[in-house]
């Protein structure tokens, strides 16, 4: 009642291999950027997008401050110059002309000579050009050196015509930039240590909305994996096994609909496919149990020839591959019970008097000690017997099963079947778990099996929380079933 594909020669081609079609591209490795999570990909988009406008805006801010300020210097330097124009004009200006602070104030003939100025003036050399007092006459208003006033940094000034017209003066105060450039250094460490934090806090804000934005998503993801460990529809809970819906009207609520709607369909057709594959398996059984009493009738009283004999054995394949296909629709059809705790011996040794007459001899060595795994115990014992049946049906002179504890972290039980046959080549020893494969087909189809026994094994092992792996016997193959001894979680496969 099991199977198992196997040969000694290579496996198929031509025809066979040709109608499995082209294998499907790979595409482009995919890029650092495209690693990324979508979050942080949003973050990264956000913040080199905050950066940016950032630097322009704080740009814009330091070259309106300096503005500011710098206008601000300037109107002091012209109302000095009005001012003192204005007592120029009443004919009341004072020697040394009044100054404000560190204001230098110098009065300019119409030759550019030197008439008159504050007490920190020069009183000899001009404090402009001839350029910069023409352009000053034009109401301009010019940065000179401090040096030439006896002081550091620079200066900003500006001009007023006052006197009668047979003595006109051109009055020039200037006004010291040493507060605009404090005020200007002062921003622009300000913004320096302005953009990080505002960049940060920022940052952090926008990992937190973002990370709420996608919540919904992860949740989805996580109840996708739940479903996918636990199956579409081997719940009579439909809510159990559909996605939950947020209650926001919004694109992902949308997805969360369409993707209910997919596992509906999905859970629809599976169900009709397992309905399918049940009820042909229970109509075949009836007429294949009475197919095989009228040939064991028949062989029996002589009728018939060798044609009872030669027919039972096809018949009894059919039977096995009817009643695996029914062991496949119920494996789907129902969630797997919770694992208990199983004897390893009782179940070696109910082997040992299952096989005691084969077509090989089956060696069983029982292990010491109170060996347990936990797992399904009936599951277990028709996943072993499939790999025995395997092995007897392919093994040259014997067989044999053993079991043994390995490894603590976590620890495990192995029960090991092998052979002495032709082995699995290693390419192949994934695909033959697959259903119905057939490495050769004339092979298997004559050795008996149906082409189910190790998908059925595996699936039924994985139930329990193990898995089955293939290695070579050298020669022959090795079957190694591998099984928890804690009641952990199963993994969903």
């Amino acid at each position: 009642m099991t199977t198992s594909a196997r040969s000694a020669g290579p496996p198929p081609s031509g025809a066979a291999a040709a109608s499995a079609g082209p294998a499907p591209s790979a595409g482009p490795p995919p890029s650092a950027w495209t690693r990324l999570s979508i979050r942080a990909r949003l973050m990264t988009i956000g913040i080199l997008g905050l950066a940016g406008a950032l630097v322009v805006g704080f740009a814009v801010l330091y070259a309106a401050v300096t503005a500011s300020v710098e206008h601000s210097v300037d109107t002091q330097a012209r109302t000095a110059a009005r001012d003192v124009g204005l007592l120029v004009d009443s004919a009341r200006l004072p020697d040394p002309v009044p100054q404000y602070g560190a204001q230098v104030v110098q009065l300019l003939d119409a030759e550019g000579r030197v008439a008159g100025g504050s007490l920190t003036a020069d009183r000899l050399t001009p404090l402009v050009t001839p350029d910069e007092r023409a352009r000053l006459a034009m109401g301009e208003v010019v940065t000179i050196s401090g040096t030439r006033a006896a002081q550091t940094g620079q200066l900003r000034a500006a001009a007023h015509a006052a006197g009668p017209a047979s003595a006109r003066v051109l009055v020039v105060a200037a006004v010291p930039t040493t507060d605009m450039d404090t005020a200007r250094e002062a921003l622009r460490r300000l913004l320096f240590w302005a953009f990080p934090v505002f960049l940060g806090i920022t940052a952090l804000i926008a990992w937190r909305v973002t990370g709420a934005a996608l919540e919904p998503v992860d949740t989805l993801r996580r109840e996708a994996d739940r479903i996918g460990a636990a199956g579409t529809d081997r719940t009579t809970d439909r809510s159990a096994e559909r996605l939950t819906v947020p209650p926001a009207r919004d694109e992902i609520s949308a997805l969360a609909q369409t993707l209910n709607g997919m596992l509906d369909r999905l859970a629809a057709a599976r169900a009709t496919q397992r309905a399918f594959v049940a009820d042909a398996a229970h109509e075949l059984r009836s007429p294949l149990a009475s197919l095989r009493m009228q040939l064991d009738v028949a062989q029996h009283v002589g009728e018939g020839g060798s044609l009872p004999a030669d027919l039972i054995p096809e018949i009894d394949r059919l039977t096995t591959l009817v009643d695996d296909l029914l062991v496949l629709a119920r494996l789907g059809d129902s969630a797997a019970p919770a694992p208990t705790p199983v004897p390893i011996a009782p179940l070696l040794d109910g082997l040992r008097h299952r096989y005691a007459v084969a077509r090989v001899p089956v060696h069983v060595t029982t292990p010491g000690g109170d060996l347990t795994a936990y797992g399904i115990s009936a599951d277990l014992l028709r996943a072993v017997t499939n790999l025995v049946d395997n092995a007897v049906r392919h093994a040259a002179t014997a067989v044999t099963v053993t079991a043994a504890p390995v490894g603590s972290d976590p620890p495990r039980v192995e029960i090991v079947v092998s052979d002495d046959g032709h082995g699995i080549p290693e390419p192949d020893r994934e695909r033959v778990f697959e259903r119905f494969t057939r490495l050769d087909d004339a092979r298997t189809r004559d050795a008996g099996g149906s082409g189910l026994g190790l998908s059925i094994a595996r699936e039924l092992v994985r139930r329990s929380g193990g898995d089955i792996r293939l290695a070579d016997a050298a020669p022959g193959l090795r079957a190694t079933v591998s099984l928890p001894m804690d009641p952990a979680p199963r993994a969903a496969h």
